[in-house]
């Protein structure tokens, strides 16, 4: 699907929410992510979560947020997401494990919300360039995810913060 470098916006009092089963496709979403995104329930239940993703979302930035829900812990990230029409639109995601009675992991919750913009143009955007950069310089896929988290890895050392409070410190 092409893209068409429009940006939608939502509300500061508005929530996005999602929730995915452990596979990644989604069980639930609310009246603002079905808005936003452009489709109707029946178009995005039992679908990947990644039918929004955006192509110029770097891969290593998901492979962290998967990573880290898949471990059982919480993870906040900013995200570019794609609407049905090529439309895009930046979140704040708060992302967490769903548990059942017995604490086993059997899904994912996704919470977001409008992100700050001066966090997104004076970090995130230029930190994504980046990484997107990384990855595009390798024919290999795999080989151009692994560059780009080797990338975010060494950002992290250097800023001495792990991810999660590196980005709450943006």
């Amino acid at each position: 699907m092409s893209v068409t470098g429009v940006e939608r916006f939502f509300d500061e009092d508005e929530l996005i929410v999602s929730k995915t089963n452990l596979k990644g496709h989604i069980t639930y979403c609310n009246d603002v992510f079905l808005r936003i995104a452009g489709y109707t329930e029946k178009e995005c239940i039992g679908q990947p979560h990644s039918m929004i993703r955006h192509p110029d979302m770097p891969r290593a930035i998901f492979q962290l947020l998967w990573e880290t829900v898949q471990d059982g812990r919480e993870i906040f990230a900013y995200v570019m997401n794609r609407c049905k029409n090529g439309d895009h639109y930046w979140v704040h995601a708060h992302v967490t494990p769903s548990r059942d009675g017995g604490g086993n992991i059997i899904g994912y919750h996704s919470n977001r919300r409008v992100p700050d913009r001066r966090v997104l143009q004076a970090e995130i955007i230029p930190l994504y360039a980046r990484l997107r950069a990384e990855e595009e310089k390798f024919q290999n896929r795999k080989d151009g995810l692994t560059a780009s988290a080797g990338l975010v890895a060494a950002m992290l050392r250097e800023r001495g913060k792990p991810y999660d409070e590196f980005v709450a410190t943006l």
